[in-house]
């Protein structure tokens, strides 16, 4: 007797990520995609409905982005009832790695790729039938998940003002405000100062998670901009998102099409 399909439901504040996501998600024959929500409260509402207690509408898997605004992914789920499995898309993996800790099957850097989704989904294929172990039965598990609500919603703290570069022996100390962005190239990532690339021992996405999200912005799987150099922006006919920046060198960044999205909430354009 054939399995029945697993029915996915799309967290995303992001209309283009969860419209890629959808489409990445499609060749998957044991998969069915329930719906889609851009809006936190929306989806919610949806989960939380009657649809729930129905076996055959009950939605088994939740792909959820975590870094959401109003609510977080962690918000979203303490406020449901019954809790389905979860394959997180974030691009903060610090946050994702503490969810593992709760109900995820895994979690997804974004931008997403196909090979990163063929692990997550494997995982889930694994799980069939779906049989929820005790600890996402917990009554306490809301609890957790406030408060991991809670530790992503006060992150600030302090950031740093410089970041180290080494060469050889030495190790020089650049000021942050000076760094137009980094990039990651050939399994190496560089600190690009004054026209300048200077090695760094940090992954983009490490630099991610440390530097300050108000003014460093992830604008492609390799690129890590500092916004406070951006000049202007410009968009195709074709779609395609160029940032120009106020160096000396006028550099062009290209912007990954899921990113276009927060790039324009941030600059306001």
């Amino acid at each position: 007797m054939e399995a029945a399909r697993l029915r996915a439901y799309l967290v995303d504040d992001e209309p283009l990520a969860t419209e890629r996501l959808a489409r990445m998600l499609a060749p998957y024959d044991f998969l069915e995609i329930a719906g889609s929500s851009t809006d936190p409260a929306k989806a919610v509402e949806f989960l939380s409905g009657a649809s729930q207690e129905s076996p055959g509408k009950r939605i088994d898997v939740l792909f959820l982005d975590i870094q959401m605004p109003g609510m977080n992914g962690f918000e979203l789920l303490s406020r449901l009832s019954v809790q389905p499995f979860v394959i997180f898309t974030t691009a903060y993996d610090q946050y994702a790695l503490r969810a593992f800790e709760v109900n995820s099957i895994d979690y997804l850097v974004k931008p997403i790729e196909t090979e990163q989704l063929e692990r997550a989904l494997a995982k889930l294929g694994r799980l069939r039938p779906l049989i929820k172990p005790d600890w996402q039965l917990s009554p306490d598990l809301p609890a957790v998940l406030q408060d991991l609500a809670a530790s992503l919603r006060s992150r600030h703290g302090d950031y740093p003002r410089h970041v180290a570069s080494r060469v050889g022996d030495r190790i020089s100390f650049l000021d942050l405000s000076s760094v137009t962005h980094f990039i990651a190239r050939d399994k190496l990532t560089y600190a690009v100062s004054n026209g300048k690339e200077h090695s760094v021992d940090q992954t983009i996405a490490a630099l991610e998670q440390k530097l300050d999200p108000a003014r460093f912005l992830r604008i492609h799987r390799a690129i890590l901009l500092n916004l406070d150099w951006v000049k202007q922006a410009d968009i195709s006919f074709a779609g395609r998102t160029v940032v120009s920046l106020k160096d000396a060198r006028k550099t062009q960044l290209p912007v990954a099409r899921d990113r276009v999205r927060v790039l324009r909430s941030r600059m306001g354009f």
